[in-house]
């Protein structure tokens, strides 16, 4: 009897044991969701944004690697027309060649003849509507850089504004997990506005390191042409 009645108390012991509580997760789509409608709202924004600076930093990094590529003999055969006397040829050549260094080539050649100050500033004004067709939609992306992180904070600012307007409300006695929710919920904005931040400043400075390996690449050709028509006859 003793030892039936110890079995049943530690029985019931383990019966009254509380059962450890289970943890609940949180995918990402929930916990973007669940910010309300102007959480919601912040983080579509921020979706667009995101997707117009990676389509804006592949458009440009394909268009700018196009630009880069160059015939090394290039400069080899302006150099033998022109000093063989075949302008007709080396315009050919240059018409030829689809990128910014053979249109600045082009725009010297046709100006043979001219005084070298007015061709250097035929060359320097191509060479400017080339930079800028390089530069095209790239500072959308330094704009999103600034603005995203700036707009998800804006979203965490409205969402610590809700939150503290319930607890006002509930005159102090508001349910503490979700007054913690609602936070979380809010920070989730600020979140995702530095990742699409980071995201367009990385793709900017890319952009332009590339773009500056283009613009030296012109100036060397537009120096070389210069120099070609500034050797004795």
């Amino acid at each position: 009897m003793i030892n039936l009645f110890m079995f049943g108390a530690l029985a019931q012991e383990a019966d009254e044991v509380p059962a450890e509580p289970v943890q609940e997760s949180l995918s990402i789509i929930d916990l973007l969701l669940s910010g309300g409608t102007g959480g919601v709202t912040i983080i579509a924004i921020l979706f667009v944004l995101l997707f117009v600076a990676v389509y804006i930093y592949f458009e440009r990094v394909f268009a700018i690697k196009a630009a880069s590529k160059l015939d090394e003999n290039f400069m080899k055969q302006i150099k033998d027309n022109v000093a063989s006397g075949k302008i007709e040829a080396a315009k050919i050549l240059c018409a030829q060649t689809n990128n910014p260094v053979a249109r600045l080539t082009e725009k010297g050649i046709s100006r043979i003849g001219s005084p070298l100050e007015d061709i250097n500033k035929a060359i320097e004004n191509a060479g400017k509507l080339e930079v800028y067709k390089l530069e095209k939609n790239v500072s959308v992306l330094a704009t999103v850089a600034g603005a995203a992180p700036m707009i998800g904070f804006l979203g965490t600012v409205i969402g610590m504004i809700l939150a503290f307007h319930n607890l006002a409300s509930s005159s102090g006695s508001a349910d503490m997990g979700s007054l913690a929710e609602g936070i979380y919920t809010a920070m989730t904005t600020t979140v995702a506005g530095l990742v699409v931040g980071i995201i367009a400043y990385i793709g900017y400075n890319h952009l332009v390191v590339r773009t500056d390996k283009v613009v030296h690449q012109m100036e060397a050709t537009a120096v070389d042409f210069l120099d070609l028509l500034n050797e004795p006859a």
